[in-house]
Protein backbone atom coordinates (compact mmCIF):
# COMPACT_ATOMS: atom_id res chain seq x y z
CA UNK A 1 0.00 0.00 0.00
CA UNK A 2 1.13 3.87 -1.04
CA UNK A 3 0.86 6.61 0.44
CA UNK A 4 2.10 9.77 -1.55
CA UNK A 5 1.05 13.24 -2.41
CA UNK A 6 0.33 13.04 -5.92
CA UNK A 7 -2.48 13.15 -8.21
CA UNK A 8 -4.48 10.72 -10.84
CA UNK A 9 -7.42 10.47 -12.74
CA UNK A 10 -10.15 7.92 -13.26
CA UNK A 11 -11.45 7.41 -16.49
CA UNK A 12 -13.11 4.40 -16.48
CA UNK A 13 -16.86 4.73 -17.29
CA UNK A 14 -18.28 1.56 -18.58
CA UNK A 15 -20.01 -0.66 -16.76
CA UNK A 16 -21.11 2.13 -14.25
CA UNK A 17 -24.83 2.43 -13.19
CA UNK A 18 -26.26 4.75 -10.63
CA UNK A 19 -29.36 6.48 -10.11
CA UNK A 20 -29.52 9.58 -8.08
CA UNK A 21 -32.53 12.17 -7.04
CA UNK A 22 -32.07 14.78 -4.68
CA UNK A 23 -32.18 13.74 -0.73
CA UNK A 24 -32.23 10.13 -1.72
CA UNK A 25 -30.36 7.23 -1.67
CA UNK A 26 -27.31 6.85 -4.37
CA UNK A 27 -27.59 3.53 -6.13
CA UNK A 28 -23.96 2.63 -7.61
CA UNK A 29 -21.76 -0.18 -8.71
CA UNK A 30 -18.68 -0.99 -11.46
CA UNK A 31 -18.14 -4.37 -13.41
CA UNK A 32 -16.49 -5.48 -16.03
CA UNK A 33 -18.94 -8.08 -18.23
CA UNK A 34 -16.94 -11.31 -19.59
CA UNK A 35 -18.72 -14.02 -21.71
CA UNK A 36 -20.15 -16.42 -19.62
CA UNK A 37 -17.92 -19.56 -20.53
CA UNK A 38 -19.90 -23.21 -18.44
CA UNK A 39 -18.11 -25.35 -16.81
CA UNK A 40 -14.17 -23.06 -17.50
CA UNK A 41 -11.80 -24.87 -15.31
CA UNK A 42 -9.51 -21.38 -14.49
CA UNK A 43 -12.76 -19.36 -13.54
CA UNK A 44 -13.59 -19.98 -9.74
CA UNK A 45 -15.89 -16.87 -9.04
CA UNK A 46 -15.02 -15.23 -5.32
CA UNK A 47 -16.72 -11.95 -4.15
CA UNK A 48 -15.68 -10.56 -0.12
CA UNK A 49 -15.44 -7.55 1.31
CA UNK A 50 -12.42 -5.42 0.42
CA UNK A 51 -12.63 -2.87 2.83
CA UNK A 52 -14.48 -0.69 5.00
CA UNK A 53 -15.47 3.15 4.29
CA UNK A 54 -15.47 6.14 6.93
CA UNK A 55 -14.17 3.93 9.50
CA UNK A 56 -10.83 3.73 10.75
CA UNK A 57 -8.91 0.66 10.45
CA UNK A 58 -8.44 -1.91 13.22
CA UNK A 59 -4.52 -1.91 13.07
CA UNK A 60 -2.03 0.53 10.24
CA UNK A 61 -1.84 -1.16 7.36
CA UNK A 62 1.43 -1.45 5.70
CA UNK A 63 3.30 1.83 4.25
CA UNK A 64 1.60 4.21 6.48
CA UNK A 65 3.79 4.51 9.23
CA UNK A 66 2.01 3.02 12.20
CA UNK A 67 -1.24 5.12 11.43
CA UNK A 68 -4.39 3.28 11.48
CA UNK A 69 -6.37 4.92 8.62
CA UNK A 70 -10.11 5.28 6.72
CA UNK A 71 -10.92 5.90 3.35
CA UNK A 72 -13.56 8.37 2.70
CA UNK A 73 -16.87 7.22 0.73
CA UNK A 74 -16.11 9.66 -1.16
CA UNK A 75 -12.68 8.42 -2.45
CA UNK A 76 -13.87 5.18 -2.40
CA UNK A 77 -16.66 5.96 -4.72
CA UNK A 78 -14.49 7.87 -6.82
CA UNK A 79 -11.64 5.04 -6.65
CA UNK A 80 -14.04 2.11 -7.94
CA UNK A 81 -12.93 2.64 -11.78
CA UNK A 82 -9.59 1.45 -10.49
CA UNK A 83 -10.11 -1.65 -8.75
CA UNK A 84 -11.33 -3.17 -12.34
CA UNK A 85 -9.21 -5.33 -13.49
CA UNK A 86 -6.84 -5.33 -10.92
CA UNK A 87 -5.38 -8.45 -9.94
CA UNK A 88 -6.00 -10.56 -6.53
CA UNK A 89 -3.09 -12.15 -4.62
CA UNK A 90 -1.65 -14.00 -2.09
CA UNK A 91 1.41 -14.68 -0.06
CA UNK A 92 2.36 -18.01 1.49
CA UNK A 93 0.91 -18.31 5.78
CA UNK A 94 -1.89 -16.13 4.03
CA UNK A 95 -0.40 -13.38 6.35
CA UNK A 96 -0.18 -10.77 3.96
CA UNK A 97 0.57 -9.40 0.34
CA UNK A 98 2.71 -10.76 -2.58
CA UNK A 99 1.82 -8.72 -5.29
CA UNK A 100 3.86 -11.10 -7.93
CA UNK A 101 1.78 -14.20 -6.42
CA UNK A 102 -1.38 -12.57 -8.91
CA UNK A 103 -3.91 -15.75 -8.89
CA UNK A 104 -7.65 -13.95 -9.73
CA UNK A 105 -8.62 -11.04 -11.04
CA UNK A 106 -11.41 -8.19 -10.19
CA UNK A 107 -14.14 -7.91 -12.21
CA UNK A 108 -16.93 -6.19 -10.27
CA UNK A 109 -17.47 -3.18 -7.25
CA UNK A 110 -20.01 -1.93 -5.15
CA UNK A 111 -20.38 0.45 -2.09
CA UNK A 112 -23.04 -1.44 0.27
CA UNK A 113 -23.78 0.98 3.44
CA UNK A 114 -20.10 1.15 4.97
CA UNK A 115 -18.58 -2.08 3.11
CA UNK A 116 -17.04 -2.45 -0.37
CA UNK A 117 -18.04 -5.25 -2.15
CA UNK A 118 -15.76 -6.84 -4.81
CA UNK A 119 -16.60 -9.70 -7.33
CA UNK A 120 -14.32 -11.60 -9.50
CA UNK A 121 -12.66 -15.13 -10.64
CA UNK A 122 -9.83 -17.37 -8.81
CA UNK A 123 -7.26 -18.62 -11.43
CA UNK A 124 -8.46 -21.67 -9.88
CA UNK A 125 -6.43 -24.47 -12.11
CA UNK A 126 -3.54 -22.24 -11.98
CA UNK A 127 -3.47 -21.78 -8.11
CA UNK A 128 -5.13 -25.04 -6.90
CA UNK A 129 -3.69 -24.31 -3.29
CA UNK A 130 -6.18 -21.57 -3.29
CA UNK A 131 -9.44 -23.76 -3.76
CA UNK A 132 -7.62 -26.49 -1.45
CA UNK A 133 -7.50 -23.56 1.62
CA UNK A 134 -11.17 -22.56 0.91
CA UNK A 135 -12.26 -26.22 0.19
CA UNK A 136 -13.93 -27.69 -2.14
CA UNK A 137 -17.44 -26.64 -1.20
CA UNK A 138 -18.68 -22.96 0.38
CA UNK A 139 -17.67 -23.41 3.93
CA UNK A 140 -19.26 -20.85 6.47
CA UNK A 141 -16.55 -21.69 8.73
CA UNK A 142 -13.52 -21.24 6.14
CA UNK A 143 -15.42 -17.92 5.09
CA UNK A 144 -15.11 -16.61 8.42
CA UNK A 145 -11.40 -16.90 8.71
CA UNK A 146 -10.63 -15.26 5.27
CA UNK A 147 -10.84 -11.51 4.82
CA UNK A 148 -9.02 -9.29 2.04
CA UNK A 149 -6.88 -6.21 2.40
CA UNK A 150 -6.26 -3.39 -0.47
CA UNK A 151 -2.99 -2.11 -2.39
CA UNK A 152 -2.86 1.38 -3.50
CA UNK A 153 -1.12 3.85 -4.65
CA UNK A 154 -1.05 8.11 -5.61
CA UNK A 155 -3.37 8.30 -1.84
CA UNK A 156 -3.90 11.61 -0.21
CA UNK A 157 -3.91 12.54 3.40
CA UNK A 158 -5.68 14.83 4.17
CA UNK A 159 -3.42 15.51 7.66
CA UNK A 160 -0.30 13.76 8.01
CA UNK A 161 0.04 15.09 11.22
CA UNK A 162 -3.66 13.18 12.51
CA UNK A 163 -3.21 10.40 15.08
CA UNK A 164 -5.68 8.55 11.90
CA UNK A 165 -4.78 9.10 8.37
CA UNK A 166 -7.99 10.47 6.37
CA UNK A 167 -7.57 9.17 3.04
CA UNK A 168 -9.50 11.55 0.10
CA UNK A 169 -8.24 10.23 -2.98
CA UNK A 170 -6.66 6.91 -3.71
CA UNK A 171 -6.53 4.45 -6.85
CA UNK A 172 -6.67 1.26 -6.11
CA UNK A 173 -4.02 -1.31 -7.62
CA UNK A 174 -5.12 -4.64 -6.25
CA UNK A 175 -5.96 -6.57 -3.20
CA UNK A 176 -4.94 -9.95 -1.23
CA UNK A 177 -6.70 -12.92 -0.18
CA UNK A 178 -5.53 -13.83 3.60
CA UNK A 179 -6.68 -14.43 7.42
CA UNK A 180 -8.98 -12.00 8.33
CA UNK A 181 -7.09 -11.23 11.71
CA UNK A 182 -3.68 -10.32 9.77
CA UNK A 183 -5.84 -7.29 7.64
CA UNK A 184 -5.54 -3.92 8.55
CA UNK A 185 -9.59 -3.81 8.93
CA UNK A 186 -10.89 -7.51 10.78
CA UNK A 187 -14.37 -7.40 9.09
CA UNK A 188 -13.08 -7.76 5.83
CA UNK A 189 -14.46 -11.44 4.20
CA UNK A 190 -13.52 -13.55 1.26
CA UNK A 191 -15.55 -16.62 -0.16
CA UNK A 192 -16.08 -18.94 -2.83
CA UNK A 193 -19.28 -18.35 -5.57
CA UNK A 194 -20.70 -22.03 -6.46
CA UNK A 195 -23.64 -22.46 -8.22
CA UNK A 196 -24.53 -18.81 -7.54
CA UNK A 197 -26.04 -17.22 -11.45
CA UNK A 198 -26.03 -13.55 -10.36
CA UNK A 199 -25.94 -10.62 -12.74
CA UNK A 200 -22.24 -8.99 -12.93
CA UNK A 201 -23.22 -5.51 -12.10
CA UNK A 202 -25.48 -5.20 -9.26
CA UNK A 203 -26.67 -1.79 -7.51
CA UNK A 204 -26.21 -1.14 -4.16
CA UNK A 205 -27.31 1.84 -1.81
CA UNK A 206 -24.76 4.40 -0.75
CA UNK A 207 -25.34 7.41 1.17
Amino acid sequence: MGFEDGRHRGLVRTGCRSMAKPGALEMQAMAVEFPEVQGHPNRLPFEGCLTLVDAPSDKAPSGSRGHRVVLTRAAAQAALPSLLGMAVDYKAGWDGHDARQKCGIITGAEINGKELIVEGYLFARDFPEIEAKMGRAVDPELSREMGMSYELADAHVADMRASVWTLTKVTFTGAAILLREKAAYRETSFRLRRGVKRPVARLAASR
